[in-house]
């Protein structure tokens, strides 16, 4: 429902949307609906038609560090339900391609190929360079594992997800090439780096203002792919 009074019983010009407890509904689900509700990249996401709030993260961290070139070639990985992609493909146009890989299917969306497919799978790699018509030039990853309420543990699950999600962007990376993927701050993060510093030119944390500012959420970016075992690269904080 809509609490449209103030103290003094008046309209509000700062309404906030507030969610009964339902039957059946957990507070921290009351809380999540809550926060959905109220949260403006929500309702600019349904207004411009993106299919999820992370759109604006990709949207502000490419208006950064422009990342999204015309004719890319470009993989993303965890993709569903698509918000990444739809980024992308309005920037590298109808010369570029996208193949947006996830273990759920997605639906379809024009300008992006997505298939149903573990990017752990060992044929991944090939097929999704197959798929490309070649090495990637950018391999973003907005994905992060299941959380379970504890910091550490779900901090060292993302980041586990962030390495190996790395070592595949290393497999279909043409040279030059850039690599995106979540983190969550939590102490380890900084092994992360330093493991790319080895591969990439330049290596910083991203926090996009569409992150929530009580998240430790932040975005890993690695740039100026070299080949493996080149000389560490520059930690750009």
């Amino acid at each position: 429902m809509t609490d449209r009074r103030g103290a003094s019983g008046g309209l509000r010009g700062d309404l906030k949307q507030r969610v009964k407890t339902g039957r059946g509904r957990t507070l921290s689900q009351k809380r999540w609906l809550e926060r959905q509700l109220n949260d403006p990249y929500v309702a600019r996401a349904k207004r411009e038609g993106y299919r999820s709030r992370a759109a604006f993260k990709l949207i502000e961290i490419d208006e950064r560090f422009n990342l999204l070139k015309p004719g890319q070639k470009i993989v993303d990985l965890g993709a569903a339900p698509g918000g990444w992609s739809q980024v992308a493909a309005k920037k590298i146009g109808a010369e570029g391609k996208i193949v947006g890989i996830d273990l759920l299917e997605i639906e379809p969306m024009t300008g992006v190929e997505f298939i149903t497919l573990d990017f752990l799978d060992p044929t991944a790699p090939g097929i999704l360079t197959e798929l490309l018509g070649g090495p990637a030039d950018f391999v973003m990853s907005d994905m992060a594992a299941n959380t379970t309420g504890h910091k550490k543990t779900d901090h060292l699950r993302i980041i586990g997800l962030a390495e190996v999600a790395a070592e595949f962007a290393r497999e279909i990376l043409a040279p030059g090439g850039s690599y995106l993927a979540k983190v969550f701050q939590g102490g380890t993060e900084g092994d992360l780096l330093n493991d790319l510093k080895r591969d990439f030119a330049t290596v910083r944390h991203v926090k996009p203002n569409a992150s929530r500012a009580d998240s430790s959420e932040l975005y890993v970016l690695a740039t100026g792919f070299r080949g493996r075992g080149a000389e560490p690269a520059a930690l750009d904080e």
